[in-house]
């Protein structure tokens, strides 16, 4: 990546010094001795070659399984409706974790071509990270926010659901949702005022490529650091307290709602003629609707704590981004950096592939309707068939 005429002292090599090879790296010239021997002794060439080889391979695989499964995700609750507030802060979880997933699959798609020696158009690794890394942690941030809402808003349903159910209605929930998407990933644009695309011609490929300069001013260099700071640092980890303390609240509600459906079922067993007593009638009735409700909370639980689980190496990788200035893709520091993104990039894809096995095993109006949409497009297929 290259600068423009506004900082013509670069500390990143010409460009005619420099391979199109996307795990080509910079010598790194790191003041801290801890930190230069992790990336340079730790992390032999030979080792980063192979573990960013298995890295590439394995997000792959998983980023194809949350594609799919995201798209079954989006059919079924389009199917459902949105009749209920959940259906559609759902919804908007699946569509983020679908779009997350496509990108990193754009990413790993491009670092693959230019390590098996694919010509690219364009310069892998600076162009690749304008059209799909810089996405991805306000992506990821807008995911951690709309898990924190449906964890939150479970928690006030519970706490007072009464007051709740007049202000969680479809047309709030949808607002939400679109306030959530805007305010966590539009501000990714304000890279662009840091980082361009240009036409370049690239010597060792002895023809004109796509490439990016960076453009060093003050008011970009303001922009950049505000949006990641605020967008791809203080918010993701707000949303990650935010999530750990719902469920946790979550979780010493559902043993407080299962104490009282048995002390319920056992007042119930010691009536002789509770068909003779209206108000044995009338908590059987709140037997069932909260039964209902908890096996929607428990569904909650399970994907904020999958979430939780998936999303630590994430908030680590984000803390180190925040200690350590050079800690980032184009920093001295450049390796370590790469690697924490190939791990990090894991666990959003598996906790989107995991949710739909969350819905199917949880949600009974979700596996009748899964059912019937499988059974469906089996259907077409032995049409075509027989066509």
């Amino acid at each position: 990546m290259h600068t423009t005429e506004e900082d013509n002292t670069s500390r990143y090599p010409a460009l005619d010094q420099i391979t199109d090879d996307p795990f080509h790296l910079w010598e790194d010239h790191s003041k801290d001795s801890s930190m230069l021997i992790l990336a340079n002794g730790f992390l032999s060439d030979v080792q980063f070659y192979i573990i960013s080889l298995f890295m590439i391979y394995l997000t792959q695989i998983i980023n194809i399984c949350a594609i799919i499964a995201n798209s079954l995700s989006i059919a079924v609750f389009v199917k459902l409706g949105f009749s209920e507030p959940s259906n559609i802060s759902l919804t908007a979880l699946a569509v983020c974790d679908f779009t997350l997933a496509v990108l990193s699959t754009w990413v790993n798609l491009c670092f693959w071509l230019t390590y098996h020696n694919v010509r690219l158009p364009f310069h892998g690794p600076n162009v690749t990270y304008l059209t799909g890394g810089v996405q991805w942690p306000f992506l990821s941030s807008t995911i951690a926010w709309i898990t924190a809402f449906i964890s939150f808003e479970r928690c006030l349903c519970i706490l007072a659901p009464l007051k709740v159910r007049r202000l969680i209605t479809t047309r709030s929930t949808f607002v939400a949702m679109l306030i959530i998407i805007l305010l966590n990933f539009c501000p990714s644009f304000f890279t662009y005022i840091r980082y361009k695309f240009v036409w370049v011609f690239n010597p060792y490929l002895n023809r004109t490529i796509l490439d990016t300069i960076t453009v060093n001013s003050e008011l970009a260099i303001l922009f950049e650091k505000i949006s990641i700071a605020i967008c791809g640092v203080i918010q993701p980890l707000s949303a990650f307290l935010i999530v750990l303390i719902c469920t946790v609240l979550l979780v010493v509600q559902l043993r407080k709602i299962s104490s009282w459906r048995m002390s319920v079922t056992s007042a119930k067993s010691q009536r002789v003629q509770p068909e003779e007593n209206p108000a044995a009638s009338s908590s059987a009735g709140e037997a069932r609707i909260s039964h209902k409700e908890e096996r929607l909370v428990r569904m909650i639980v399970t994907i904020a704590a999958i979430f939780i689980v998936c999303y630590i190496p994430t908030c680590i990788a984000l803390l180190c981004y925040v200690v350590f200035d050079e800690f980032n893709m184009f920093g001295v520091y450049r390796r370590l950096s790469i690697v924490s993104s190939y791990i990090t990039s894991l666990g959003q894809p598996i906790s989107g592939s995991i949710n739909i096995l969350i819905y199917y095993k949880m949600a009974s109006k979700f596996r009748s309707v899964f059912r019937r949409l499988v059974r469906l497009v089996r259907q077409e297929q032995k049409r075509h068939e027989l066509e």
